[in-house]
């Protein structure tokens, strides 16, 4: 029996919808939610992520600044920028987008952005309350991971869970998050002996590793959940011929556009797991959602009293 698909797409458009019933109480009490995007230069592909971050911030109802500063900016004048947002009360979330340019300083810009604005959950004051279980702000991605976990109703507690990658971003709060939930949890990485093996023992497996299509069925144990964290674009025909042999209709698409997404899991694993996640279509939609959640959090931990209460998101 095929895997059941987990949509990413329809659980994002169910936070969405929360998270903007709760911008428009707070709204109605002055309290609106705002959020500020520092967007240095003109990588494209920052530029896509930034105007989609934008987007969703004006459909929900939150308030939505871009600062936009050259390409030559230097540290000092990145740290005035987060200074200023830092000190403005109508401002509760600041998103630096990634990478700065090689001039800059980019962990000393991140680790200005105060604590209780840091909507991406990287600041190191926020990765100790992960760590500790207090309450703060959580980053995006794998939070979102727990948004689908929980809403598509997979067991966690008890469960042993698998993930591939350490990342600060997404392997090591990935981990923290499974383990608070009571999974007993392993963290692969590129030193780790038998991957394969360590990750067929997973009731849960997170791929997070960025190589296309690397987790393959003989890495998945039957029936398990395996979410896809990867984003991969693949422009190799034999790479290509690899993942999708015998597709027609990603054939079709892929002669066409020159081009295809992949995640981190071949799409064979959708023929022995339980359920999994779609590259595009799962995780991606949940990490654009949950930091709209976050900037409603931040709002409500930072303006306590003056906020309603809120959803659970």
């Amino acid at each position: 029996m095929p895997a059941t698909i987990l949509d990413g797409n329809k659980i994002a458009a169910a936070i969405r919808a929360e998270v903007a019933a709760d911008v428009k109480t707070m709204s109605a009490a002055d309290a609106r939610p705002g959020l500020a995007v520092i967007l240095v230069g003109n990588d494209p592909a920052s530029e896509i992520y930034v105007r989609g971050k934008v987007k969703s911030s004006e459909e929900v109802g939150i308030y939505s600044e871009k600062h936009t500063p050259p390409a030559s900016v230097t540290t000092e004048e990145l740290l005035n920028l987060v200074a200023d947002l830092n000190r403005r009360d109508e401002i509760d979330g600041i998103l630096v987008q990634l990478p700065l340019p090689a001039q800059v300083d980019s962990k000393k810009v991140l680790l200005a952005v105060d604590p209780a604005k840091d909507v991406d959950g990287f600041h190191p004051t926020n990765v100790g309350f992960l760590s500790t279980q207090r309450p703060g702000l959580v980053p995006c991605t794998p939070a979102g991971v727990m948004e689908m976990l929980g809403r598509s109703g997979i067991k966690i507690a008890g469960q042993d869970a698998v993930i591939i990658g350490r990342s600060d971003i997404v392997g090591k709060p990935m981990a923290m998050l499974l383990l608070n939930a009571n999974a007993t949890v392993t963290v692969c990485h590129s030193k780790t002996r038998d991957l394969a093996e360590v990750c067929r023992r997973a009731d849960v497996l997170v791929a997070a590793i960025g190589r296309s299509g690397m987790v393959t069925r003989d890495f998945v144990k039957p029936g398990a959940t395996v979410i896809d964290v990867g984003m991969n674009r693949v422009t190799d025909p034999a790479e290509f011929a690899r993942l999708f042999a015998g597709n027609t209709r990603r054939e079709e698409n892929f002669r066409a556009k020159g081009s295809t997404l992949v995640g981190d899991v071949h799409p064979e694993v959708a023929e022995v797991a339980g359920a999994i996640t779609p590259v595009p279509g799962g995780v991606g939609p949940l990490t654009i959602a949950m930091l709209m959640a976050n900037t409603v959090k931040a709002a409500k931990m930072r303006r306590g009293s003056k906020v309603p209460e809120l959803s659970r998101v």
